[in-house]
């Protein structure tokens, strides 16, 4: 691992390296920035050959300092599946679907929380929380888990029944709470106050957006270093877009990778698409979104966002529960299984194909974040705790 360093993505003032205390004053994101000179002497394409799969493969650009304090469970080096564009018969040059939902814990989600606990054993913590729309949790209770901390997580109360089991399978300490994402997130603060618990929530710590730009990373590799034309993402609270950006830029620098980077697309769900209504995009939609994972009201750091998407050319689109529907059957028709936010990305993509945004030129790729079993599987929750609104100033 090289030396390490934050600066914040807004006011650009940089530190040295932090666990805590990820927010700048000005209202920034502090992100983890590495000596890439460093880097550069042992991290090369050569060198990757010989390497594990697995995203630790990019450990010089990854936080964690002792490879002994490393908690994985066998994350990342996903499949990057390839289309056939014939029969499928769409405008495009190219159409892959980044397999994410063949990582432990069937989710992207294991990538952050890998790097996320192993930082919190470096550091000896103990019990770690969050609040999340679903896979977060279950891949915090199974990391947690596996490097014998203790999880506390907070869910909302439709979040899908068997995610939910999955936390209690792992020994996490589960409750579901009335209303949304960030209801859930007043529980996790409380709790970092009164009982020193470690958030690793959206944002909150610096390794989740380290273990999934290491999906950015994986794209390069898989593609011999030619980045794609598009890359079409469902974006909730925002953090694996981060990451993606993160990766790119870090890879420019080390001249690992030339020529303009990808035009991201972020893909919402109509009712809830925040960042499609920054990016002037209309959502006329009032439904209250299915697809939980992008179900967030209130990302983060939306200012830096829309920052990414514009210096990525990109966009954002609203898809309905319809369209997700439709796009998890053909998915399905194609042996790929895919959850809600998954299946989002072909709506995405298939919409801005129609609109003529996505041209016969282009290279794609889409991300299946997740495993769509996880939500159409119906496990009984009655046991799980289910919590009211709390009061912030608890």
């Amino acid at each position: 691992m090289t030396r390490l360093r934050v600066t914040c993505s807004r006011c650009g003032s940089s530190a040295a390296f932090t666990y805590e205390e990820m927010n700048c004053v000005c209202g920034g994101v502090r992100l983890v920035e590495y000596d890439l000179a460093l880097a550069a002497k042992t991290l090369t394409k050569q060198a990757l050959l010989h390497r594990p799969a697995s995203m630790w493969r990019y450990k010089e650009l990854l936080p964690v300092a002792a490879s002994e304090d490393i908690v994985s469970l066998g994350e990342g080096w996903t499949p990057l599946s390839l289309l056939s564009i014939a029969e499928l018969k769409l405008p495009v040059d190219r159409l892959w679907i980044k397999r994410e939902e063949l990582n432990p814990t069937g989710s992207f989600k294991a990538r952050g929380m890998s790097v996320a606990v192993s930082l919190l054993k470096e550091r000896g913590k103990r019990t770690a929380a969050l609040a999340s729309n679903g896979n977060a949790a279950s891949a915090l209770a199974a990391y947690a888990a596996s490097a014998g901390m203790d999880a506390c997580v907070f869910v909302p109360e439709d979040c899908p029944p068997y995610i939910v089991q999955e936390c209690r399978h792992y020994g996490a300490d589960t409750f579901r709470v009335k209303g949304l994402i960030h209801d859930a997130g007043q529980w996790v603060e409380a709790g970092r106050r009164l009982f020193g618990w470690s958030s690793v929530s959206t944002l909150k710590e610096p390794g989740r957006v380290e273990g999934k730009k290491t999906m950015g990373f994986e794209l390069a590799e898989q593609l011999n270093w030619q980045l794609p034309s598009v890359i079409v993402y469902p974006t909730g609270g925002g953090s694996g877009v981060i990451g993606m950006w993160k990766a790119f830029r870090e890879l420019k620098e080390l001249r690992m990778i030339t020529g303009p980077l990808p035009r991201m697309v972020c893909v919402q769900a109509s009712g809830c698409a925040p960042l499609a209504a920054a990016m002037g995009k209309a959502d006329s939609g009032s439904e209250t979104p299915a697809a939980t994972g992008m179900r967030v009201p209130r990302p983060p750091d939306l200012e830096l966002l829309v920052r990414i998407l514009r210096e990525m050319k990109g966009t954002a689109v609203a898809v309905t529960q319809d369209e997700i529907k439709d796009a998890q059957r053909a998915m399905g028709a194609r042996g790929i299984s895919a959850s809600p936010e998954g299946a989002a990305t072909w709506a995405g993509f298939v919409s801005l194909c129609e609109e003529g945004w996505i041209q016969p030129k282009d290279r794609v790729v889409l991300f299946n974040t997740s495993h769509a079993m996880k939500y159409e599987l119906h496990c009984a929750n009655e046991r799980t705790p289910l919590l009211g609104k709390l009061n912030p100033i608890l």
